[in-house]
């Protein structure tokens, strides 16, 4: 397809702008449920501007249309947009505002700036208002121009949602709406609103096949002190299941009668809902007479702590996955050289063995495989205008995860595909300290995210140099690989109220990037756990669970201190431990000899 078409969809774009006297429209990349991942259905950029990434926001104006994304995607964005009408805006660099406070500079008296309501959240609701309604400008949130122009746009996803077993759940949908129906009466609430759709899978017990990467049912829930109202297209939910959510008080209406539900609920009841996760149109929706209580989903809170079952599910899971890790990375180093191998190759073969494990669903994002200068953009993902090929110089970042029922993966492991120099070996071992500083970390309950940060960039700092990005994000269990509400990062990158709590699972991701050359990072999962009680308060710490040898051509053994070296030569014992029994001789001999003891 050539940009020709986008010059034509924009054209288009703006004739309905002037039929309906707007003078800026504003598209988020977002679906009805604000979630990371969205159906092709609501891959709204992607038909207009040929923009695949996944992150971007585009602005058009009748004189300018542009699209607002950040450095993982500048040079992808460059050759994408390329003669389709639209100018790439760099996030995150000096001078360069945001698409709102750009719209502000821009917006005169009188402008009327339109943007569908069901895809912004109701906290960008009001930064859009504070922001440009001061300036004279009016906000029209029922703004969709998208359906009347995109002919052939996919139909929305169809097939049946299923039941979580409890031997995976560990907890039954009864007990799980007991928990929330407390903290809800806690909170003076009749009612929470619920529009992620992870919170309510995880609340009801259910998965589906909505959202690529994500087990997911397009949904909304209500749930009040006797009953769930559960808002989804009625062929996705069989006759069993139907028949097993109504002995639980679950009922089922239509997808799309949310809003009239919340138009009439009772006068002076109290309704909880997130502001950074309701769709602006369903705020607007809620009868005034009713009290809106604002704060985080309970579901959000109470799914982020593990129970017994989701842990000893997930440690299973890490050996299948470290299995394959191992399989992955012996093949690469036994073929590259003999068959040709890019990223695209390489991505496609580790997705391929993981979809052969019993209990696999499919990858749980889109797999990063990055050769040299390529692993220095941190989310890179290879497609047919980048893919490179892999040679035997350099090295080779792999950032990739599953979808068990057991649970969800995340591992980062980056290889030498030669000899390594002094330099990449010193960047490496830098950020590797980091993974094994916030690993070790001892900490008083109470603990924020942000607090703990520090641990993984220190040994980065001391040498003047940094990464850009969190350390750490929480993730599901047979759910989202991104979950909050927990993060581990900076005060710009990390959620400043959360604790770190017993059960949470987040990752551990310290890297270093010189761009043009090479990236670093090696990502583990950590299970937060209870320590040791003494007169000073409850102390917590992390088990590491991921399963996978960090690639000892990497390690400059005299950058590592004696803790650091005692914890890196335990856990490749612990890795070899785990997985030899699960390999054949070969493999077996491989892994030993790549987590032998360093001195």
């Amino acid at each position: 397809m050539t940009n020709g078409i986008y010059r034509k969809r924009l054209a288009d774009m703006r004739s309905l702008m002037k039929q309906k006297k707007l003078d800026a429209i504003i598209i988020p990349p977002s679906d009805p449920h604000l979630g990371e991942y969205v159906p092709d259905h609501w891959r709204v950029i992607r038909w207009l501007t040929g923009f695949t990434g996944s992150a971007g926001n585009v602005v058009i104006t009748r004189t300018f249309a542009g699209l607002w994304t950040d450095s993982r995607y500048f040079i992808q964005a460059e050759e994408q947009l390329e003669g389709s009408g639209f100018e790439l805006v760099r996030l995150k660099i000096p001078h360069t505002p945001e698409h709102i406070d750009w719209l502000g500079g821009k917006a005169r008296k009188g402008w009327k700036i339109g943007v569908d309501g069901r895809l912004i959240s109701v906290g960008t609701m009001r930064y859009l208002e504070s922001s440009l309604k001061p300036a004279g400008v009016k906000i029209d949130l029922r703004t969709d121009l998208v359906t009347p122009l995109w002919k052939d746009r996919p139909p929305l996803p169809s097939e049946e949602a299923f039941e979580l077993d409890v031997k995976y759940s560990g907890q039954d949908r009864s007990e799980k709406l007991d928990r929330v129906r407390k903290v809800l009466a806690g909170m003076k609430a009749d009612y929470q609103l619920l529009t992620a759709s992870d919170d309510i899978m995880w609340l009801l017990n259910l998965r589906g096949n909505d959202v690529k990467f994500c087990p997911l049912v397009l949904s909304y829930a209500v749930v009040s002190l006797d009953q769930v109202i559960f808002f989804a297209d009625e062929d996705k939910i069989p006759g069993k299941l139907r028949a097993s959510l109504d002995r639980d008080g679950v009922v089922l209406l239509p997808y799309d009668t949310v809003s009239s539900v919340l138009s009439h609920l009772e006068e002076g009841s109290g309704l909880l809902l997130s502001p950074s996760t309701t769709p602006a149109s369903l705020y607007r929706a809620v009868s005034r007479k009713v009290k809106i209580i604002e704060d985080l989903s309970i579901p959000t809170r109470m799914k982020a702590v593990k129970n017994d079952t989701e842990l000893d599910n997930l440690r299973k899971v890490m050996i299948q996955d470290g299995v394959v890790l191992t399989r992955f990375f012996h093949w690469l180093e036994k073929t590259l050289g003999q068959e040709e191998i890019t990223e695209l190759s390489a991505a496609a073969k580790i997705d391929g063995m993981r979809s052969e494990l019993e209990g696999c669903t499919g990858p749980s994002f889109s797999t990063i495989a990055a050769f040299n200068a390529h692993a220095a953009l941190p989310h890179y993902s290879p497609d047919p205008s980048t893919d490179a090929r892999l040679e035997k110089k350099g090295i080779f970042l792999l950032d990739s995860g599953g979808q068990y029922f057991g649970g969800t993966t995340d591992t980062t492991r980056t290889v030498a595909l030669g000899k390594a120099d002094a330099g990449m070996r010193s960047d490496f071992t830098l950020a590797l300290k980091g993974t094994i500083g916030l690993a070790m970390a001892r900490f008083p309950r109470g603990t924020k995210g942000y607090q703990l940060d520090i641990l993984a960039r220190k040994p980065l700092w001391d040498n003047y140099m940094n990464y850009g990005h969190g350390t750490g994000h929480g993730v599901g269990s047979f759910l989202n690989v991104h979950e909050g509400p927990q993060t581990i990062g900076t005060g710009a990158t990390g959620d400043m109220k959360t604790s770190i709590e017993p059960g949470m699972v987040t990752s551990d991701e310290p890297a270093f990037y010189r761009p043009g050359l090479y990236g670093f990072r090696t990502e583990n999962l950590l299970v937060c756990r209870e320590e040791k009680e003494t007169e000073y308060g409850s102390f917590l710490g992390f088990e590491t669970v991921t399963l996978c040898h960090i690639d000892p051509e990497l390690i400059d053994v005299s950058l590592l201190d004696e803790s650091e070296l005692e914890w890196l030569n335990g856990y490749h014992s612990r890795v070899y431990e785990s997985l030899h029994e699960h390999l054949e001789p070969e493999l077996r001999d491989w892994l030993r000899k790549k987590t032998r003891p360093l001195a």
